[in-house]
């Protein structure tokens, strides 16, 4: 694919101010940085006060009890703000942005513009407070993400799926031909596969059969990759007993399969409204392009399904031991705009402010396979720290007041100066 080719030298080559200001900023920083911070959420539920943060390289070197404000000097001082660990959103397609014309899709962009554009995505992402995306399915997130990695642009960590398994029944292929996808999807660089297991909320039925997610997922698990099944109704029992890591969506499950899911360790990735609300919000810009509505009319049914995905986040958070994780699925018009997520949680849907901070942080990270290295601030891991103007166990708003973002070491945003 052409874009795919083109992107990473055109990405290296974007917005030269920022990039230059970002390796500055890895080549000049001191070996070891000092936080002072007067609360912090430490990702797993706890809450320390009054710590200094020793960062050292791009990991977290120590926890020190701060004596007293004369304690020794700090390069940051975030004591007026709430510090939790870098935010881990589990499904956002990074990639995704409206077309020159406005509309969905990349429409009138020339590679070359596709790729700014790409790139921008992952830029107010990181600065929304995201170090952490798993961008889930297209050819272009493998360059951005290895461009990142290199420390070549600003932006979020990102694990992908590269291309997903889109299921359309018995014709999708044999047993044997979906594990040959799969690996094509891991030579190809992919973190984890992506599936398509049934239709959207208004058309549940299942794409494809027991069968199919049972070669998807055990050929997945060889190669020692994750699956995410984009899965509603039956499809969430059936990709459960397929062995799959993750459940997209999820929406029309039952309790009890929902309690399957708790009992095998499956993880729920449910969305309590951000992106029924960009679209209600862009319904001109979605309006009769692939996949949408033809007509505005059409949006209404989109307005409907809001109560229906804060009634089943409101049931499955009731269910003894499921692990609910945070993901977004951000796409054009809603990039950068992904703690909106947080706010319907625990507005919407009756959330614990702790629980929602828990899902995209440490739990987030254990789902992706990433816990000893980041979603928690603890000594030994990466240094992805951020601080709020406020505190969202007693205000959740506070989520949308970023005021500091540090990645692996690498501060990209400070906004909390005096």
């Amino acid at each position: 694919m052409r874009f795919a080719k083109i992107i990473l030298p055109l990405l290296i080559t974007l917005n030269a101010c920022v990039i230059s200001h970002s390796i500055s900023a890895q080549t000049t920083a001191p070996k070891r940085t000092v936080i002072a911070a007067s609360t912090v959420l430490d990702g797993r539920g706890r809450v320390l006060h009054n710590v200094r943060l020793i960062i050292e390289g791009s990991k977290i070197l120590a926890i020190e009890k701060q004596a007293g404000v004369r304690a020794g000097p700090v390069d940051y001082d975030l004591r007026r703000l709430t510090v939790p660990p870098g935010w881990i959103d589990a499904h956002v397609h990074i990639a995704w942005s409206f077309g020159k014309d406005g509309k969905s899709g990349s429409g009138g962009w020339t590679a070359e513009e596709a790729a700014y554009q790409t790139a921008a995505n992952a830029w107010v992402t990181l600065l929304a407070g995201f170090t952490t995306v798993q961008s889930v399915g297209s050819p272009a997130d493998v360059p951005l993400r290895d461009a990142i990695a290199k420390g070549l642009l600003p932006g979020p960590r990102i694990l992908t799926a590269v291309e997903p398994l889109m299921g359309r029944g018995e014709l999708t292929g044999t047993p044997e031909e979906i594990r040959a996808f799969v690996r094509r999807q891991k030579e190809a660089g992919a973190d984890l596969i992506k599936i398509f297991a049934a239709g959207g909320p208004s058309r549940p039925a299942m794409t494809l059969s027991q069968q199919q997610l049972n070669a998807a997922c055990d050929e997945a698990k060889k190669l020692g990759l994750r699956t995410l099944m984009h899965a509603y109704k039956d499809a969430v029992r059936a990709a459960t007993q397929a062995g799959c890591t993750q459940i997209e969506h999820g929406v029309l499950a039952s309790d009890e399969d929902l309690k399957l899911m708790a009992a095998k360790g499956t993880y729920l990735d449910p969305q309590a409204g951000l992106v029924w609300e960009n679209y209600l919000l862009n319904k001109e810009k979605f309006v009769s392009t692939p996949g949408y509505p033809t007509s505005l009319a059409g949006f209404n049914t989109m307005e409907k399904l809001l109560p229906l995905y804060h009634e089943f986040l409101q049931r499955a958070r009731r269910v003894p031991g499921l692990k609910i994780v945070f993901g977004t699925d951000a796409l054009a018009g809603s990039h950068g705009r992904n703690a909106e997520e947080f706010i319907d949680r625990v507005r919407d849907c009756g959330v614990d402010p702790m629980a929602a901070m828990i899902s995209a942080n440490w739990l987030g990270a254990e789902a992706l396979g990433l816990a000893k290295q980041i979603g928690t601030i603890a000594p030994g891991l990466e240094a992805d720290i951020i601080a709020l103007d406020g505190d969202p166990l007693k205000d959740i708003t506070a989520v949308r007041r970023v005021m500091f973002v540090m990645k692996g070491g690498v501060v990209y945003k400070n906004a909390a100066r005096p």
